[in-house]
């Protein structure tokens, strides 16, 4: 199989791209530590969200006591809290990386512009179209969400978790919703893929073949729920306040990272903050590929694995004339 580089990218990271070394055979121990200590330390986007979740939860979040009933202010309160992290984050990067341009393209993955129209979009450019549905829709589900889970936990409904009574499980639950995230997201977004769910649902998130900070929480109100829905299952594994906080913003805030469209952020000329993959960008410029993330590498157990390599291309590329031939012709082609 070549394993050379992709052409027609701005920016290509080393290839064939690694997945997680937990599922390599046989063991590889220091690289696992190495996976760990990469994806948590020091700086890094899982770390610095369970600060914002420690933050949000201490200084933002009204009492427990006051979610038991539904009320406006409280409900208010935690919705206008979801849209100015939303806006600080899709918002600050956009500023950063597009409108100012601090980065010039160094890292970015696509050479091409953002772009400013198209029919395709709802309200006419990229920008703003994602902004409306990120915004009026992913923050309003977001914040549903929460107000759910809340409301669940203040009356019993869903099993409430405390760092005195279990503290190992407390600090474990951090390490683990990312992993069920890698897992949920493959199987929902092979879902979406289905014809019928992809051209009346999906499509709208894959109108964004370039992305850009505001395109990952750009959806349609139905993947919304489906995409956030992945907090439901804190009605059966008990969780603490502050595991929800953390549960919805690493699965609402980072999608706007990592559709960012430039791997990292560069302070001095090294890479300081790992953000968007060229894994998942891949499957926005190549649709039939790299459905879930390299924690849990289903896409290699099933066959639709994109390395970022010229043999891996070619192989998807006769796996994408395979579906058309079947007569699945709902996915635009690049």
């Amino acid at each position: 199989m070549d394993k050379t580089p992709l052409k027609g990218w701005n920016h290509v990271p080393p290839v064939p791209i690694k997945v997680s070394p937990f599922f390599m055979w046989p063991p590889r121990p220091l690289e696992m530590v190495g996976w760990i200590w990469n994806s948590w330390f020091l700086i890094t986007e899982k770390l610095i969200l369970v600060a914002v979740a420690f933050m949000s939860f201490y200084w933002f979040q009204p009492p427990l006591a006051e979610s038991r009933e539904f009320a406006f202010d409280w409900i208010a309160q935690m919705y206008l809290r979801n849209l100015v992290l939303m806006t600080a984050v899709a918002g600050g990067l956009h500023l950063y990386f597009y409108t100012f341009t601090k980065q010039g393209q160094r890292l970015r993955y696509d050479p091409r512009p953002l772009m400013k129209a198209g029919r395709q979009f709802t309200l006419g450019g990229q920008i703003w179209d994602n902004m409306f549905w990120t915004l009026a829709s992913g923050v309003t589900v977001w914040t549903a969400y929460e107000v759910l889970m809340f409301w669940a936990l203040a009356n019993g409904y869903a099993p409430m978790l405390t760092f005195a009574a279990h503290p190992v499980w407390f600090v474990a639950l951090f390490l683990l919703i990312p992993i069920w995230e890698s897992f949920y997201f493959y199987w929902i977004h092979r879902l979406l893929h289905v014809p019928f769910l992809y051209k009346h649902v999906h499509a709208l998130h894959h109108r964004n073949i370039n992305v850009g900070p505001w395109s990952g929480l750009s959806m349609h109100p139905v993947e919304h729920l489906i995409f956030l829905g992945s907090v439901l299952i804190h009605w059966g594994v008990a969780a603490h306040p502050i595991h929800i906080l953390f549960h919805l913003q690493y699965y609402a805030l980072t999608a706007a990272t990592t559709h960012t469209g430039f791997e990292g952020l560069l302070v001095k000329d090294k890479n300081r903050l790992a953000l968007g993959t060229f894994h998942h960008q891949m499957h926005h410029r190549y649709f039939e590929c790299n459905y879930g993330s390299l924690e849990i590498p289903w896409d290699k157990f099933f066959g639709s694995f994109h390395d970022g390599t010229i043999g891996a291309d070619a192989r998807i590329r006769e796996r994408r004339k395979r579906l058309m031939k079947s007569g699945d012709q709902t996915r635009p082609l690049c």
